[in-house]
């Protein structure tokens, strides 16, 4: 399992922006800038942001990007997936690039158990954090998702 780049960015921008002045945003320059990326690759990621209903673009000449809810209600589970998509979907299997038009593993996968409770607990810790919960120091991050991970085994071992 890869996060990609665009993964990373996209989630770095939207905390930019969520750090920036919510009037004034920021525009490709300074997101370019703050992240060291060039204006096109911003651009790709903004759009991807932006179609996603991430952010929204303010026109003018003090034009650029701002949130489009507040930073609490950004999942990042939401933000991943309408990027990339899940890790695992049970349409993984239809999606067979065999020999035969059905996966040979199709009736008795173990494979598929394991890949669904993967999914289903990265989906349950990412569900949990929103861009506000990372707009903080690395520290407190740390501190904060240890809590939150703790919390998700004790309710898994109840």
């Amino acid at each position: 399992m890869k996060i990609s780049a665009t993964d990373e960015y996209s989630l770095r921008i939207l905390l930019q922006i969520a750090r920036a002045h919510p009037e004034e945003g920021l525009n490709l320059s300074q997101i370019s800038e703050l992240e060291n990326i060039s204006q096109a690759y911003a651009a790709k990621i903004t759009r991807s942001l932006r179609m996603a209903g991430f952010i929204q673009s303010m026109r003018g000449h003090k034009g650029g990007y701002i949130l489009a809810m507040s930073p609490k209600d950004i999942r990042i589970n939401q933000v991943l997936k309408s990027l990339g998509g899940a890790i695992y979907s049970d349409k993984f299997c239809g999606k067979h690039s065999g020999n035969l038009s059905l996966c040979t593993n199709s009736v008795d996968c173990s494979l598929r158990s394991l890949w669904t409770i993967v999914q289903l607990s990265m989906d349950n810790l990412l569900d949990k954090i929103s861009i506000y919960d990372l707009l903080k120091s690395e520290t407190q991050v740390n501190q904060n998702l240890a809590k939150i991970s703790e919390h998700i085994l004790y309710v898994q071992h109840q």
